[in-house]
């Protein structure tokens, strides 16, 4: 076992010895990991996006100002200036794009943490579906009480007052909708 995940097992393993039922712990166990990686992954990508946000603010304005170059480029008929002015927006989008491509990322690392944490563990563990010859894995079982986790969080984030403040805008300066 990594040292990581020898440091790691007697908080997690808690988790999986609630009650006396093997299934019903198995599920409590991994619903209390799915949560603890969703709350990680979220102040990770909450404070990476705090990190970076007046770049990529600065990278989205640089965007909109070649784009808006080249569109009066394209109106006065000034073919060259046009595909200079796009060709610099578009190299300024790719690296927006590639920026909040890697923000999202921070939101999902906790979760192979915690997969790589349970193969350690529950390797061997299979959960077999009714009527077919096929089971479950702890990685399928992990999936679909994450996926569960993830759309309970996020109906509860927009009940909380904190998680509804208009936050900034990393696109195109959109206006932020009126409640």
């Amino acid at each position: 076992m990594h040292p990581l995940y020898f440091f790691m097992d007697p908080y997690l393993i808690w988790f999986y010895r609630l009650t006396p039922w093997a299934g019903v712990n198995f599920i409590l166990g991994t619903l209390a990991v799915a949560a603890l990686a969703l709350m990680l992954g979220e102040f990770t990508s909450w404070g990476a996006a705090r990190l970076v946000r007046r770049h990529l603010e600065e990278v989205t304005e640089e965007v909109k100002k070649y784009h808006e170059l080249s569109l009066k480029a394209l109106a006065t008929g000034d073919r060259p200036a046009y595909e200079a002015a796009n060709k610099v927006a578009n190299e300024f989008y790719g690296k927006s794009f590639i920026m909040q491509m890697t923000l999202s990322a921070t939101f999902f690392w906790p979760v192979f943490l915690v997969l790589g944490w349970m193969q350690c563990r529950f390797l061997e563990v299979e959960f077999p579906i009714p009527g077919t010859t096929w089971s479950l894995g702890y990685i399928g079982a992990f999936v679909f009480i994450y996926a569960a986790a993830y759309f309970v969080a996020k109906q509860g984030k927009r009940r909380l007052k904190f998680f509804r403040r208009p936050h900034p805008n990393p696109g195109f300066n959109l206006p932020e909708p009126v409640n």
